[in-house]
């Protein structure tokens, strides 16, 4: 089993990194485990307590219980991966079963904060874009997807997205093995990490 971390700041383009990969590989042999899914369950809190919620600090996220997943589908055993909302802030009563693959892809932007999480994995990848390409596509995404105004996405921004980059995530570059500059839109980097990931497969017999 390969296991590849991508980091990178909100907004970076990691999904696009991610799909990039999957399309690249054969089907059925990768699976993505996303650091969104183990954000803490808040629900015994108040909604709007709730919706100032930090996301972008590592204690926001359950590591223990991601750690233990991935230890568990390197072992071959399956999971049953929490689904986390944005619009409750709360995790939901279902979960969703994921079977052990041959390439695991962990993607989150404090994914590479918690040591114990680098440890297992073989490949780190940090996504790496501007600020304002950034911030553009946090708006676009939180509006459609999380139900924000402008004016609340950009003063989320400015009071934890950009200071928690700055203290967190951007600092975690320096445990990438990867770089790829201009997030999502960087082919050339995306091909050569491909090509290696193929090439990683191949040695390990799992192509």
């Amino acid at each position: 089993m390969l296991i590849i971390g991508i980091a990178g700041g909100t907004g970076s383009g990691k999904t696009t990194v991610v799909n990039r990969i999957i399309e690249s590989l054969p089907q059925g042999e990768v699976v993505v485990i996303p650091q969104d899914s183990y954000y803490m369950d808040n629900s015994h809190l108040p909604l709007e307590q709730r919706q100032e919620m930090n996301f972008d600090h590592p204690e926001s996220i359950e590591f223990e219980l991601l750690v233990e997943h991935i230890k568990k589908l390197k072992n071959g055993e399956p999971i049953e991966q929490p689904i986390y909302s944005y619009l409750t802030c709360t995790r939901a009563k279902e979960t969703v079963p994921i079977q052990p693959r041959h390439v695991v892809i962990v993607e989150g932007i404090l994914i590479f904060s918690c040591d114990e999480l680098r440890k297992l994995m073989d490949i780190k990848v940090f996504v790496d874009a501007d600020a304002d390409d950034r911030l553009s596509r946090v708006i676009a995404r939180d509006i459609v997807e999380r139900g924000r105004s402008v004016n609340k996405v950009l003063e989320r921004y400015e009071k934890t997205v950009k200071p928690m980059h700055l203290q967190f995530i951007e600092p975690t570059k320096r445990y990438a093995d990867i770089i790829v500059p201009q997030g999502g839109n960087n082919s050339v980097a995306i091909n050569i990490l491909t090509s290696i990931i193929e090439k990683t497969l191949r040695s390990h017999n799992l192509l």
